[in-house]
């Protein structure tokens, strides 16, 4: 896995794969860069850039101070200029999508695109109140499989997934130590999600707006807690243009080789095109 430092220093983890179209994807809070794997199968005539953003899989731990969508967004584009591109579409799934509007509202040019997987500029206080039940917090259980078996009830939403996916979520997500499961991110990520939470709330229908023009998709898992059905459709009001799918028995976030997400990533992608 290749590296890079970002301008304070720290070393992150990225891969970069493929030819074609740039797309940087950039994963959930707790997450990395293997939340793409699924995607990664399907997907051709694109260089597929994937970060593990600081604190997360190969990356560096550099404190609950430094876990912010601001200098996750910094680092984004440090990626970009370490790699020589000036511009590069983004698909940002959860947390990642909130990087992608920032980066919209503050590095326009460096964007050709925006593809949003369930997370918009109202996010559901009950599905980040979950979330923020379980950040931070080792696996009470012995072995791997025993999460793989647990998988399907601590994950709402979902329904008709395989016990395979499921053991392929789990390796994905966690990692066996010698004392038994652990996290694959600094549990202060934990940190910085409470104070995120307790902080004044932020008005982030600007960072959408800020994506006036460019082309735009949106994914939401149809029994997301994060991104309501009300949201989204306000969403699709203020871009009429915008490419919009529902991924029918996933909660949050869908796993993105769904026909439905897969359709619609295709017709975004198609959207894109490098200047000259």
């Amino acid at each position: 896995m290749p590296y890079f430092k970002s301008d304070d220093g720290a070393r992150l983890a990225f891969h970069d794969q493929g030819d074609g179209l740039p797309l940087l994807a950039l994963a959930g809070l707790t997450r990395d860069s293997r939340d793409f794997d699924y995607l990664a199968r399907h997907l051709t005539g694109v260089r597929l850039i994937r970060l593990d953003s600081r604190g997360r899989g190969g990356s560096d731990w550099t404190g609950a101070a430094t876990y912010t969508v601001a200098r996750e967004a910094q680092d984004a584009l440090a990626l970009l200029d370490h790699l020589g591109l000036a511009q590069a579409g983004i698909i940002g799934s959860s947390r990642g999508g909130l990087l992608g509007m920032v980066i919209a509202a503050s590095a326009r040019p460096r964007l050709l695109g925006l593809c949003l997987i369930d997370v918009g500029p109202v996010l559901e206080r009950a599905g980040l109140d979950r979330i923020g039940r379980y950040v931070g917090q080792r696996p009470s259980v012995p072995t791997l499989e025993d999460i793989a078996d647990r998988m399907a009830q601590a994950m709402p939403g979902f329904a008709d997934v395989t016990a395979q996916r499921w053991a392929e979520e789990t390796i994905r997500h966690y990692v066996m130590a010698a004392d038994g499961p652990d996290l694959t991110y600094d549990p202060t990520l934990k940190q910085a999600l409470d104070a995120a939470m307790a902080a004044p709330a932020v008005d982030l229908w600007p960072l959408f707006d800020a994506c006036a023009g460019l082309p735009l998709a949106l994914i939401r898992g149809a029994r997301s807690d994060v991104l309501s059905a009300a949201t989204a459709k306000a969403m699709c009001h203020r871009r009429p243009d915008m490419i919009f799918a529902e991924v029918p028995n996933r909660g949050h976030i869908p796993f993105l080789d769904e026909p439905e997400a897969l359709a619609a990533i295709t017709a975004w992608i198609a959207r894109m095109t490098l200047p000259g």
